[in-house]
């Protein structure tokens, strides 16, 4: 499905020629873009909700049908529950329900769930929350399947309705940022649920070419004979069995004024993870495409402000290899350089995320950069430590922590902040190198960011582990693109700042 968003005043939404109408009822009672519409129907409307037993629920739905005095031939109600005002959970779920209950075929909708009070958002967050949300529910991936819904409408266009006209100017400024949101996810997710023999290193590189063409990003691709070159050979260690070159990619966009340091992303691209020679068990192996998810967010990131025209400097950087068992690969044991001049033993190939970040923070050095926050499905400890819900914050720096944290807080994707002090540091002692690259059975995740903190004493730093929350197993198997809102929320308001 393609979805088109707009935003119009609602003066007369009786008689506005959209195919359907989104409105809600906060329990039994109506909203006020409901009560003229019951009011255009000669009370119709408020007698078929009852007649249907309709409580108004949160995310409960009802369509009607060919109501008297409303020219749009359904009318999709939705509930929102009785308290005095939802929350973002709620508001999400709302949304989602609404657009998810839209029968096929609907080609022009306009909403009013936007007049709802939600806790903490005004009408322009209202709106921005709305478009992305929208845009997230109505995401397919589906590129693959040789008979795809014909039943559907190939292109909705969605209009946001508010009341008043004075209030438009900056709806739709709220709009385009929630529209840069939900096409930076998306694009997030489309990158992280390509096969892996389509989405190998080369790929993503590609797609990053692709941001660049338009001459408002500058990228730059480093392969196997410039990395060894330059000495970034732990990240070459990951990809020495694999057919396919490992890439680092820079990104640049230059929104902020020339003197201004740049914000930095970097992007954990491991295209497929077999563990390497520590082979992972078969069980699940097909979700190891998702590796590179923290790459996907990178992309997606770049992506949306290059849209959003954010004023502000951000260099993306993502480091891409493929983990493979063969003659020439990795072995247990190995001991390798870095870029900084540090010695890694890998006692363990699946423990490679670390191994391609290690190089990638120091080599952002060079950028003298504001900040640097790595995005990376870095470890399983992290999944059992916080589940689906939470991603795993790392951050010496209180203050660059407490920006993630707010960010993800105003777009409900949230993040928690976990330890990553000296007294874990020993668990990494190595006898024959500097450090291992892991830190044996106990706070996996923690050690493994203790290990990236070895690598940014020259900068503040924050490490963003999502082996939780970027993808979803099961029957609804897919890369869901966060932390993609928690990011742009983090330069926005940086930006702003």
């Amino acid at each position: 499905m393609d979805l088109a968003v707009a935003v119009i005043a609602h003066d007369h939404l009786a008689e506005a020629a959209h195919t359907a109408l989104v409105i809600a009822a906060q329990g039994t009672r109506l909203s006020p873009a409901a009560t003229a519409l019951n009011e255009a129907s000669a009370g119709a409307l408020q007698a078929a909700l009852d007649a249907a037993g309709f409580e108004g629920k949160p995310g409960q739905t009802q369509t009607l049908y060919g109501l008297n005095g409303v020219k749009a031939s359904l009318v999709l109600v939705v509930g929102a529950g009785d308290a005095e005002a939802i929350n973002l959970q709620q508001w999400q779920k709302i949304i989602t329900s609404a657009m998810k209950a839209l029968p096929n075929k609907m080609s022009k909708v306009a909403s009013t769930l936007c007049e709802l009070p939600v806790a903490g958002r005004d009408l322009n967050e209202r709106i921005s929350d709305h478009t992305r949300f929208a845009l997230a529910a109505s995401y397919r991936f589906d590129a693959y399947k040789t008979k795809k819904p014909t039943t559907e409408a190939a292109k909705v266009k969605l209009t946001l309705a508010i009341a008043d006209k004075a209030e438009l100017k900056a709806a739709k400024e709220a709009l385009v940022w929630g529209q840069c949101i939900g096409t930076g996810q998306n694009f997030a997710r489309d990158l992280g649920n390509q096969p892996a023999n389509v989405a190998y290193p080369g790929y993503l590189a590609e797609m990053a070419l692709a941001l660049g063409d338009d001459g408002n990003m500058k990228v730059d691709v480093k392969g196997d004979a410039e990395l060894r070159k330059m000495g970034m050979h732990c990240l070459l260690s990951v990809s020495a069995g694999s057919a396919h070159e490992a890439q680092l990619v820079t990104m640049t966009y230059s929104g902020g004024k020339a003197k201004d340091a740049p914000v930095v992303l970097v992007g954990k691209g491991i295209t497929f993870d077999t563990g390497g020679i520590s082979l992972k068990p078969g069980s699940g192996m097909d979700e190891m495409k998702y590796d590179m998810c923290g790459a996907a967010s990178v992309l997606g990131v770049m992506a949306a402000i290059k849209l959003a025209k954010l004023k502000l400097n951000v260099i993306g950087v993502i480091a891409c290899a493929e983990n493979m068992p063969s003659s020439t690969a990795t072995r247990p044991g190995d001991i390798v350089t870095t870029l900084s001049g540090q010695t890694v033993e890998i006692l363990n190939t699946d423990a490679e995320g670390r191994l391609v970040l290690c190089d990638a923070l120091t080599y952002v050095e060079r950028f003298k950069p504001a900040a640097v926050v790595d995005i990376a499905t870095l470890t399983g400890a992290c999944v059992v430590a916080l589940g689906k819900v939470a991603t795993g914050l790392f951050s010496p720096k209180d203050e660059l922590a407490d920006e993630l944290l707010a960010a993800g807080q105003r777009v409900d994707d949230r993040a928690w902040r976990m330890p990553v002090w000296d007294d874990y540091q020993e668990l990494l002692d190595s006898p024959f190198a500097d450090i291992a690259n892991i830190g044996g059975p106990t706070a996996g995740s923690i050690t493994a960011a203790c290990y990236l903190a070895r690598f940014t004493k020259a900068y503040d730093w924050a490490h963003l582990d999502i082996a939780g929350t970027a993808w979803l197993s099961g029957a609804a198997k897919g890369s869901t693109g966060r932390p993609v809102p928690l990011l742009l929320e983090f330069l926005r308001a940086r930006a702003a700042a």
